[in-house]
C-alpha cells in the first residue's frame, strides 16, 4: 500500500495517542472525520496499523525485574525455537538475529529467582537450546515505540 503525506500524518497523530478521536485528527489536518475514518479502516486491512494496545508499566504488575537474553540454538532448530519461546510466560520479544546470538529476546520477571527459574527450568531445558547469555537491565533511561512518520508536506508540522 503506498502511504501519501496525510496517510503519515494520520498514523504519527495515533501513535502520540491512540485514543485520538478520529473528530481531533480531522480538524488538525483539515479533513472530514470520515475521510479519516476510511483512511484508518484502509491502513487496518493493508495491514499497516497492526493493532492498538495500551502500555502498562512491568513493575505496577509485579514485574521486577527486566533482562536481554541472547541464545545460541542449534542449526536448523531456529524456527521451531522461536515457536516455542513465544508460548514461555514471561517472554516479552523474540527477535531471530545476526552475529554471536541467533536469538535475541525481552524477558520479565517477577524477581531473581523467577528469572533464574525461567532461564534455567523452561528455556535451557528446551530441544535446540545451546547456551545463552542473560543481561538483566539495572535501569532504562530512554523507551520509544513510536516509529518515525515522516511527510514531505510541511503543512502538517505543528
Amino acid at each position: 500500500m503506498e502511504l501519501d503525506d496525510t496517510d503519515r500524518e494520520i498514523l504519527r497523530l495515533l501513535q502520540e495517542n491512540a485514543r485520538t478521536p478520529f473528530s481531533e485528527i480531522a480538524r488538525q489536518i483539515e479533513m472530514s472525520s470520515a475521510t479519516v475514518h476510511d483512511r484508518v479502516n484502509r491502513m487496518e486491512s493493508a495491514g499497516v496499523i497492526t493493532g492498538y494496545h495500551t502500555q502498562v508499566d512491568p513493575k505496577a504488575i509485579g514485574l521486577g525485574i527486566s533482562a536481554i537474553v541472547g541464545l545460541r540454538v542449534e542449526q536448523g532448530r531456529e524456527q521451531d525455537t522461536l515457536d516455542r519461546l513465544t508460548d514461555i510466560p514471561g517472554v516479552q520479544e523474540v527477535h531471530l538475529t545476526t552475529g554471536e546470538w541467533d536469538v535475541m529476546m525481552r524477558v520479565y520477571a517477577d524477581d531473581a529467582d523467577a528469572l533464574r527459574e525461567l532461564m534455567f527450568d523452561q528455556i535451557a531445558q528446551m530441544d535446540g537450546f545451546s547456551r545463552s547469555q542473560t543481561m538483566v537491565i539495572l535501569g532504562t533511561t530512554y523507551e520509544n515505540e513510536v516509529l518515525p512518520v515522516e511527510t514531505d508536506d510541511e503543512s502538517f508540522e505543528a
